[in-house]
């Protein structure tokens, strides 16, 4: 295998930085029946939602505590933000385990892996194209759901400012703006579900395992953050800063949590992301 991809790097025209084009890869993914079905869900998602407050009335206020949940038929805004916030928790974790976990353990399932790299692709390469297009498709995932929410609520509750559940209200303009910040961070945040996913994904043949652990795994994180008899050591679980984007629904902007939030994700990430690739590239392909 490595004799076949050294004689074909000399070779007349080859050029290993051209070798499984990310818009190749971007259509094969795309044409995968996961892809359609998990966008599907996260399209009909805001009108299960809507079809709920209809058939339920507007969210009811408990213990006299105002929520963000009870602010969502307010406007179109706050209905997006209700989407997101009942989705952020676990919803959204799917999409991006499933992208990142199922991609390259995929191949080695069908038995086509060790053909792409005997095309040749420099397993670095083939890597590299599809954590970035799993990287892509789960930032899409994160932008439709609330752009379908946003659609939806305006058409249902109108256009206007969004309510804040503490007092007062963000114009249309800020308000855009914020949940921009609120995406991003959620994006970030998933960054570590992202790489055990991608990780789990070079170390088995199985896409479920993959899939199933990195989802299994964060919801370990989960249960972990809610014993409080562990004090400031969850400061260092990614699941303790999971709703720190709350603050960007506020009057005021607070950054300190999700900077926080996304420095534990990006760095859990990017260790993940280099053992992925340093295995990777030791790995006997079989398959």
């Amino acid at each position: 295998m490595s004799t076949l991809t050294e004689e074909s790097a000399v070779a007349s025209g080859y050029r290993a930085g051209r070798t499984l084009p990310l818009r190749v890869e971007l259509v094969r993914q795309l044409k995968r029946r996961r892809t359609l079905v998990m966008g599907g869900i996260l399209a009909v998602l805001p009108f299960v939602l809507l079809i709920a407050f209809a058939i339920g009335g507007r969210p009811g206020r408990e213990n006299g505590q105002v929520t963000l949940l009870d602010t969502a038929t307010a406007s179109g805004a706050n209905f997006a933000a209700v989407n997101l916030f009942v989705s952020a928790g676990f919803l959204l974790v799917i999409p991006v385990a499933l992208f990142c976990g199922d991609t390259v353990a995929s191949e080695a399932g069908w038995s086509s892996l060790r053909y792409l790299l005997a095309a040749p692709v420099p397993r670095a390469r083939l890597l590299w194209s599809k954590l970035v297009v799993a990287l892509g498709l789960s930032l899409a995932a994160m932008i439709l759901l609330p752009l379908v929410a946003l659609a939806v609520g305006t058409a249902a509750y109108g256009w206007g400012p969004l309510q804040i559940p503490t007092g007062g209200a963000l114009d249309t303009a800020t308000a855009t703006q914020r949940l921009v910040v609120v995406i991003a961070y959620i994006f970030l945040s998933q960054l570590v579900t992202a790489g055990l996913a991608f990780w789990l994904s070079t170390k088995t043949d199985a896409p479920l395992g993959a899939v199933g652990g990195a989802v299994g795994l964060t919801i370990v994180g989960n249960v972990l953050d809610a014993v409080t008899a562990l004090g400031h050591w969850r400061d260092f679980l990614p699941a303790h800063w999971q709703f720190a984007w709350a603050d960007a629904v506020q009057p005021h902007l607070e950054w300190s949590g999700m900077i926080q939030g996304t420095a534990v994700s990006i760095t859990y990430a990017l260790v993940l992301f280099a053992l992925a690739f340093r295995g990777f590239a030791r790995k006997d392909i079989v398959s």
